[in-house]
């Protein structure tokens, strides 16, 4: 039988992604699909520019706002809540960002968003085996992009010592979105053994 044993150097660190909620509707019956609230309102504003990578204090406000002013469906609510503790996530504002996410989540029970953004979080906390099982409920749940999901579990795999399970981790992200560089950088790292 041939066994093959995955090696790596020491995992870069600062590279927790966020995976911003993309949009504030799902369709009736569409478990993984989204789609973006036309015609305006804070909410939407919010999600476009979680979407586009903004974390400024001018778009915090905005999502913020978005919360407390705007009378939004559940369902909006929750994926709001998921955008703002994405941009907690991007300043390290951690536990912040888990507040957000597990608000969603109770909203939401369903946003798989919430779950692999939460796993994200603890990852960054050096929580491994926090952030595997929170990462592993979203995924399950279905999430928009689950690239930065398999990703972020690569991390907690690797610096857990599993690195079969973050190389194969590492190898999905990339796979799902081969444009992205990150889990390139990662795989660059691995080297794969026959003994």
């Amino acid at each position: 039988m041939n066994t093959q044993t995955a090696k790596s150097r020491p995992p870069a660190r600062g590279w927790i992604l966020g995976v911003a909620a993309l949009a504030l509707l799902t369709p009736p019956g569409g478990a993984g699909a989204s789609t973006l609230i036309f015609g305006g309102g804070m909410a939407q504003d919010c999600s476009e520019a979680v979407v586009r990578g903004r974390s400024d204090d001018t778009t915090m406000r905005l999502c913020t706002s978005a919360l407390e002013v705007e009378a939004l469906k559940s369902g909006d609510r929750a994926r709001t809540l998921v955008n703002r503790g994405v941009i907690q996530l991007r300043r390290k504002a951690y536990v912040e960002a888990r507040d957000d996410f597990d608000a969603a989540g109770r909203i939401d029970p369903k946003l798989g968003e919430a779950y692999v953004n939460r796993g994200a979080a603890f990852v960054a906390e050096e929580r491994f085996v926090e952030g595997l099982a929170e990462i592993d409920r979203g995924l399950a749940l279905g999430v928009v992009s689950p690239e930065r999901a398999f990703y972020n579990r690569g991390l907690a795999h690797e610096n857990l010592g599993d690195l079969p399970a973050a190389y194969r981790d590492y190898r999905r992200a990339s796979e799902l979105d081969p444009d992205w560089a990150a889990p390139k950088e990662e795989l660059a790292r691995f080297s794969i053994e026959s003994p």
